[in-house]
């Protein structure tokens, strides 16, 4: 493939989420309705921008997953295709919130566009808070489960936590909590931690996540621990005191993240994010679609640890 990427990647689509999986591109993201989801299958990463977008399930009418579908994911979890998602039962917001809990659709079959999806099911976590932006990875030879959540105890939005999985929506032991919102560019709006994702390189692992609030101020944050250590021992991870990715004004890029990774065709690392190239939104930013899909590429310093960049302008080539 060219090493051009086009950017806008995908228009109105956030929270994008791209699987390679056996030489196939599958694509799912948040729709502006947040009413369905949909996943498009290509052979390359260009040939996403094109591919059809089969609806797989749609918001039933009512009922505890009937609203505000947010942030799905693909995963292939030990043969099984899993879309892990967040749902309201309302628009309501309640305290300074909204009602969102986790869910978990399985899919069989082998074709996840034209498979029979199991009724969803809800991820239980050690709390019964607001909570969203589910990941899986596997390492060390475990399946995990990280993701966003509100502590009543803890001031702000979310904070990150991590748990093994038992199965795809069963978590194993008591979760730990790898970050909360604490530098002031991740308080800005809304004390947020959230949307994160896992990338290895060299002899760390990396988790990318997003913080503030949805406007310009949103950023991208990064943890990182070591391959060996475990997991599950929040003092074996290293915080970055700084954002690593954030809004470009020379560029016209605001509130880049929600980010995920992925590879090209010839095996090199891509950054999967949105953002928008205006910050005069009218009303919640909730409902402003134009969260554009977009990809760059990463480069990976001397040290080991990646370097993002700065978001490039719109309909641009990116080397």
């Amino acid at each position: 493939m060219s090493t051009i990427l086009p950017n806008p990647f995908i228009e109105q689509r956030a929270d994008p989420f791209i699987l390679l999986h056996q030489q196939h591109y599958y694509f799912i993201a948040s729709v502006p309705e947040y009413d369905r989801l949909e996943i498009r299958r290509a052979s390359s990463l260009q040939g996403l921008r094109d591919a059809e977008a089969v609806v797989v399930w749609r918001k039933p009418e009512s009922g505890p997953c009937s609203e505000l579908i947010w942030a799905p994911e693909l995963h292939n979890i030990n043969g099984q295709w899993v879309i892990y998602f967040a749902a309201a039962p309302t628009r309501d917001i309640k305290d300074g919130l909204f009602q969102h809990r986790m869910y978990a659709l399985v899919c069989d079959d082998a074709d996840p566009l034209s498979g029979q999806w199991q009724p969803c099911r809800r991820v239980f976590t050690h709390i019964d808070s607001f909570s969203l932006d589910a990941t899986h990875f596997v390492h060390q030879g475990k399946n995990w489960y990280l993701w966003a959540q509100k502590d009543p105890t803890i001031p702000g939005n979310s904070n990150l936590y991590l748990a093994e999985l038992l199965n795809p929506w069963t978590l194993k032991g008591t979760p730990v909590m790898l970050s909360r919102p604490e530098y002031e560019w991740e308080c800005a709006g809304f004390s947020v931690n959230e949307g994160p994702a896992v990338i290895t390189h060299g002899q760390r692992l990396f988790v990318s996540y997003s913080a503030s609030a949805t406007d310009e101020n949103y950023c991208m944050g990064l943890l990182s621990i070591a391959l060996d250590a475990p997991l599950l021992q929040p003092e074996a991870w290293h915080k970055s005191a700084r954002p690593v990715f954030g809004s470009s004004w020379d560029n016209h890029q605001y509130g880049p993240g929600h980010n995920c990774f992925t590879q090209d065709e010839e095996g090199r690392d891509v950054l999967v994010y949105h953002a928008r190239n205006y910050t005069e939104i009218e009303g919640d930013p909730l409902w402003d679609p134009n969260r554009h899909t977009r990809l760059k590429y990463i480069e990976w310093r001397e040290d080991g640890t990646p370097d993002f960049g700065v978001p490039p302008a719109d309909y641009t080539n990116v080397p």
